[in-house]
């Protein structure tokens, strides 16, 4: 933690959790007592080196760095209320002749849970509920037109347990999270990603990894089922629901065009570019990972998928660590445990120009904003044509023959690779 400040409940859990990894990442979850990486780097480098390691770490947006965007007095009151980090900060595009800038005010909220996860399971829905509602609002008090939460939100991430009594969670589309949701995102015009444990009651009561998307008139606009499932570590998720049957949906809202790439999705570099070939502008990807498995590659993952794509993009990670009642094991030889780890937020914008924000803390909660011009997306797909020089009909054909059963893979050997020496 940094120099005088308080242990914060969600600190308070990771401490008493005991999950630290390694001396730099300490056992309050902080990376050298700092909340970020970003926050270690501008307390302890000199400023015109934290400017160049800033300029290579999270790049430039039109040759400067983001402008921090101040925070609106209500949205601060909110936050010191209830505990939560906010940050603000602003994405710009180049002044064009024929088009007027289209500026978009994003939010993201990483949160941990309440309760213990042996309370009952309304009451701890229900402590959720309460816990990002503030968060929520202070949102809706900075003017924030999309909004975005982690993934699985209203509920602990149970997924590594195996055990199906967590099914209970599960809610159909129109469920109670999205009732709760609706009301909100009528009251500040604001569309709402709503990542939930779907129930499809339609369908023999299937259970889905889901985002529901509400519009900004407290409507449901449609819906996104997670694409790929996870069979690594402790993320047993194939017990609980198959992959999705959804497509790469693109939703246009009142403030532009969105889509979802859930979790797992964001390791396979065809579902980001699925979603840009349907026209996406901004892609969330609402996440719970833990550090041991994914951190390093967390800032490289996200920001590659919104240059390669000319988009932007919204990684969002929950906080804290989460202890089940039951022990379980991972199949992978090391004793049984009862907690999946540290899940450690550092959720962030990603802009195809190759910016991106500094990272959330690593233990609080938060709320990130950020404007964005969208006009930027389409200035770099002119910039760089990656659309013009791809070669999809190459991509097509191996694809087409990759899948088939009878496929060879494209290698050309050394003639004299094998042959004996005489």
């Amino acid at each position: 933690m940094e120099k005088g400040q308080e242990e914060t409940p969600a600190t308070a859990m990771v401490t008493n959790g005991g999950v630290g990894s390694g001396e730099a990442i300490g056992r309050d979850a902080s990376i050298c007592g700092h909340e970020s990486l970003n926050s270690l780097l501008s307390a302890n480098l000199a400023p015109d080196v934290f400017r160049e390691v800033s300029r290579l770490l999270l790049g430039l947006n039109r040759a400067a760095p983001l402008n921090v965007i101040p925070v609106s007095d209500s949205a601060k009151a909110l936050s010191l209320e209830h505990d939560f980090d906010i940050q603000a900060f602003q994405f710009s595009a180049d002044k064009e002749v024929l088009r007027e800038p289209r500026v978009v005010r994003v939010g993201l909220i990483q949160n941990s849970i309440v309760l213990p996860t042996t309370a009952p399971f309304s009451d701890q829905k229900g402590a959720i509920h309460e816990k990002v509602k503030p968060m929520i609002e202070a949102a809706g008090a900075s003017g924030v037109n999309i909004l975005c939460l982690q993934e699985a939100w209203m509920m602990p991430f149970a997924f590594c347990t195996r055990e199906k009594r967590w099914c209970e969670f599960a809610e159909p589309v129109d469920g109670e999270s999205t009732r709760f949701l609706q009301k909100l995102a009528k009251k500040y015009n604001m569309v709402i990603v709503n990542p939930i444990l779907e129930r499809d009651v339609n369908h023999g009561e299937t259970i889905w990894n889901t985002a529901v998307i509400i519009g900004n008139h407290g409507n449901i606009v449609g819906k996104h089922r997670k694409n790929h499932i996870p069979r690594v570590g402790d993320f047993n998720e194939s017990t609980y629901y198959m992959e999705g049957n959804t497509g790469h949906p693109v939703f246009e809202t009142a403030f532009g065009k969105i889509a979802v790439n859930i979790c797992y999705g964001r390791h396979h570099p065809l579902n980001w570019m699925a979603f840009g070939l349907n026209g996406a502008e901004i892609v969330f990807n609402p996440s719970a990972t833990v550090g041991e498995l994914s951190e390093p590659m967390w800032p490289i993952e996200a920001r590659n998928a919104a240059i390669a794509n000319s988009y932007f993009v919204g990684s969002i990670n929950r906080v804290g660590t989460e202890v089940f009642p039951n022990p379980f094991t991972s199949g992978d030889g090391k004793p049984q445990h009862a907690d999946f780890g540290h899940f450690y937020g550092s959720s962030h914008f990603s802009a195809p120009d190759a910016s991106c924000t500094p990272s959330l803390s690593r233990y609080r909660d938060g709320l990130l904003i950020s404007d964005m011009d969208l006009n930027l997306c389409r200035q770099l797909k002119d910039k760089w044509g990656f659309r013009m020089t791809s070669r999809y009909e190459l991509y097509a054909d191996l694809l087409t023959q990759y899948v088939k059963p009878e496929f060879q893979p494209q290698v050309i050997s050394d003639p004299l690779l094998h042959k004996k020496s005489s």
